[in-house]
């Protein structure tokens, strides 16, 4: 006879360091999942009694021995449905980074990951032990439960001991960043996964921001042949039941069919979902955006606007002699049509006072970059004024493009707390704004149509200093992202010597990049945790 089982994916928000509030959210979904949803077993994400990552949190003591209060206090609070819940494992060997299965208040097996990642923004090795023990547990009726941890999938060698065992279904507690392609790469891997060994696999990532890391959920059940039969969908905590019957030879699962987002929707959903968190974890009032009727400021104010309502953020226009009627025009429309407060604060007055008293020190000299500085860092220091005062924070509004290259300025424009853009590359930048006009039409089509411009000088346009967008961003794509040299990014018809100019920057502006704000990750080469080139550096 055919044994039935049905599982919670319990895709949550969890936030690092919150034991406490993490500790009631997993009750209150145990207890959903148990009294509403008539579950048996629930499957919490990867650490998610911490919130992860700890990082060196999980150096001091006090943070361990609060995370084992936690897991004590869940196992007296949750009865009458199984748990896989992750948590910190101290032990006399290292820490480990392990999941429990619970039930009734009896831990009835532990599992330590085995294969920790240490690249990318992952530093495991630096904090966790791996373990070398498989875990499967015979749950409800006897069904036989496996259990391995998020980098565990990514090696075929934890998934074929669960299923040696003789587990009919795999439950992996993940923390997986968002990526752009993430979910066809994790797929990928489940469905070789999950073909290989002829078993289900239950796939729970949690959702959320965490610092410059996105958790952009896409929980998922695949059955033997490596088919998605339920997912969570991205961006939302959800609690997703999944019925699945183990027969003698064959397991059949629930099913519903879905639609993936696009690319651009998914992109944008994680934007909204960085601001919407690192504003509400790190208890700040609200959102200031410096707009210029510049695309990028635009984008970045209706993501602030999606993210925290209309009532929570506010534009503030700085123009300057050379700032064109149009761009004021735009940004007034545009903040008209998202709603927002705003302010129109000129630079003139600070811009001619540090001319007058820098006038010694430039006399005979012809106007450059120097000029074109002061301006960016008198709206630099409006804004932070405005910051200090109101408690809101300053989303800065430079793009992966313009941070990659130096076309930014340091203590300017690169000012702020949050960098929303910070990994969007220009010509993404216009497909996520062209998307969210299909959304509402609230960002001006000539916004989007004229040629990018800095207007700190006359008639300035941005490739008077840089190359095409569409060319520069093709060249980062194979420089940053592929790592691959000059030279074969040249042989594949690019102009040699604009590689080189392109690569010089990238180089010459690391300084400025270390100093920048942290911003959403969308990249598997970011700058920040993913890339650490030194500053100092004749290579």
């Amino acid at each position: 006879m055919a044994k039935k089982l049905r599982i919670v994916l319990a895709q949550l928000n969890l936030c690092v360091g919150d034991i406490q509030g993490n500790l009631e959210k997993l009750i209150l979904s145990a207890l959903k999942a148990r009294d509403e949803m008539k579950a048996d077993m629930i499957v919490f994400p990867e650490l998610c009694i911490t919130g992860y990552p700890p990082e060196d949190l999980l150096f001091r003591k006090s943070f361990l021995e609060a995370s084992n209060e936690a897991i004590n206090t869940f196992k007296q609070k949750v009865e009458n449905i199984y748990c896989v819940v992750s948590h910190i494992h101290p032990t006399s060997q290292g820490l480990y980074n392990s999941t429990l299965i619970i039930h009734n208040g009896t831990i009835l097996g532990r599992y330590a990951k085995q294969h920790l990642p240490n690249y990318g923004v992952f530093d495991e090795l630096r904090y966790f032990v791996p373990g070398n023990t498989p875990l499967v547990i015979p749950v409800n009726n006897g069904i036989s439960v496996g259990t391995i941890i998020c980098e565990d999938l990514w090696n075929p060698a934890p998934t074929q001991q669960a299923a040696s065992l003789g587990a009919r279904i795999l439950v992996v507690p993940n923390a997986s960043p968002f990526e752009i392609d993430k979910h066809e790469q994790r797929h990928s891997i489940l469905a070789k996964r999950a073909k290989a060994e002829n078993i289900p696999i239950v796939y729970v990532n949690c959702v959320g921001e965490q610092d410059e890391l996105i958790f952009d959920g896409g929980s998922m059940v695949v059955d033997s042949q490596g088919k998605i039969c339920e997912f969570a969908g991205f961006c939302n905590e959800t609690l997703l039941p999944v019925d699945i019957e183990i027969g003698a030879t064959d397991t059949k699962i629930s099913s519903t069919p879905f639609t993936l987002p696009s690319e651009e929707q998914r992109v944008y959903e994680c934007l909204v979902l960085g601001v919407r968190d690192y504003l509400a974890k790190n208890n700040f009032s609200g959102a200031l955006v410096g707009l210029s009727g510049g695309i990028d400021s635009a984008l970045t104010l209706a993501i602030a606007v999606d993210a925290l309502g209309k009532n929570n953020v506010k534009a503030i226009l700085m123009p300057s002699r050379f700032t064109a009627d149009i761009s004021n025009e735009d940004a007034l429309t545009l903040v008209h049509q998202l709603g927002v407060e705003h302010e129109m604060i000129s630079i003139e007055p600070p811009f001619n006072s540090f001319l007058d008293i820098l006038a010694k020190n430039f006399e005979g000299k012809k106007p450059d970059v120097t000029e074109e500085n002061i301006q960016s860092r008198c709206r630099g220091i409006i804004l932070m004024a405005l910051s200090n005062q109101t408690g809101k924070i300053v989303l800065s509004t430079s793009n992966r493009s313009e941070m990659a290259v130096g076309y930014s300025t340091i203590y300017g424009d690169m000012c702020g707390g949050f960098a929303v853009l910070k990994d969007i590359p220009k010509t993404l930048v216009y497909r996520l704004a062209r998307y969210r006009n299909q959304l509402s039409a609230v960002i001006p089509e000539r916004t989007i149509d004229r040629a990018p411009t800095a207007e700190l000088a006359p008639n300035q346009k941005d490739e008077d200093s840089l190359p095409p967008y569409d060319l520069l961003d093709k060249i980062l794509e194979l420089y940053l992202n592929q790592e691959q040299s000059i030279a074969e990014i040249a042989a594949q018809g690019f102009d040699e010597a604009i590689v080189k100019k392109i690569v010089n920057l990238i180089n010459k502006s690391e300084y400025k990049r270390r100093q920048a704000p942290i911003g959403v990750r969308i990249n598997n080469k970011a700058f920040g945790r993913d890339r650490r080139y030194p500053i100092t550096n004749k290579f």
